[in-house]
């Protein structure tokens, strides 16, 4: 019988997507005292316990994209008798892009309890690192191999207002992002992410056409983007929506008037569509050049 607090459950656990420090201390323990760890790779699971300075204590099996749905059932017998079944993949969240969904789908149908030990995700760090808005996005998954299927695809995207981030490999990001300079615009803001939390972590910033020059030329040069890449690709913006420095003298109008300044770029942001980032940065250079 598992001594955890979770037992009797299915624990989702992020493990880290690079750096070993972002493990957490509840990672830690569960990987020591779970009565199973299903892993998406064995072999990583025990390097990442190695690195970490611990050893597994339960039993640990595959558990990956081409098993889930057969392991499932398995795995939560063990849950049903009472015991901890923590379910890691090679890096981030399990079930977002990786095995663990197929699970919480059939745990739902069983009525077993699932939880989750949350931890670094590469969804997320793109995100917050991109420059783009962070108020409302999609994520995407990985974009179509098939330039058929990846243009259809990325012509479906072109009108989503919100910010996207989605997965690529690093050898299809050249063609990836020419892709979406012609199918979203070649300035249509972006980042490309690579090797988040690692030793050579690199985030590039630009429009569309620019991040797709710039690949070209590395992988031309024999310096080419490798490792894990996330892409983060700003919304289309709202049709007809007025450019932020026509509104900024609404917004000094309205300060001037008594309103606070972060109020009336809210109200003004809003009614036109805009970042309110964008507009309240607008509004404070303008101010400081008067």
């Amino acid at each position: 019988m598992s001594r955890l607090a979770e037992a009797g459950s299915v624990v989702l656990a992020a493990t880290p997507i690079g750096n070993v420090e972002d493990a957490s201390p509840r990672l830690l323990r569960l990987l020591q005292e779970a009565d199973v760890v299903a892993a998406e790779d064995t072999r990583r699971l025990h390097g990442l316990a190695g690195r970490l300075g611990i050893t597994v204590g339960g039993r640990v099996v595959s558990y990956h994209e081409h098993n889930e749905r057969d392991r499932a059932d398995d795995l939560l017998d063990v849950v049903d008798e009472g015991g901890t079944v923590v379910v890691v993949t090679d890096a981030g969240m399990p079930a977002v892009s990786d095995p663990g969904f197929r699970l919480v789908e059939r745990a739902v149908e069983r009525g077993l309890p699932v939880t989750a030990a949350p931890g670094a995700s590469a969804v997320l760090t793109a995100l917050a690192l991109s420059g783009l808005p962070t108020d409302r996005f999609t994520f995407d998954g990985f974009v179509p191999r098939k330039s058929g299927d990846r243009a259809r695809w990325l012509g479906a995207l072109a009108s989503e207002p919100r910010t996207m981030v989605l997965f690529e490999a690093p050898h299809r990001v050249v063609e990836t992002l020419a892709a979406m300079a012609e199918a979203f615009g070649v300035d249509r803001p972006a980042a490309v992410c690579r090797e988040l939390t690692k030793t050579y972590e690199e985030v590039l910033r630009g429009t569309l056409g620019e991040l797709a020059a710039l690949a070209g030329e590395r992988a031309a040069d024999g310096a080419a983007l490798r490792g894990e890449i996330c892409l983060v690709v700003g919304g289309a913006p709202a049709a007809g929506a007025p450019r932020v420095e026509d509104l900024v003298p609404e917004v000094l109008d309205r300060v001037a008037a008594g309103e606070r300044l972060k109020a009336a770029v809210a109200e003004v942001a809003t009614a036109a569509g805009v970042p309110k980032r964008d507009l309240y940065a607008a509004a404070l250079a303008a101010r400081a050049s008067r």
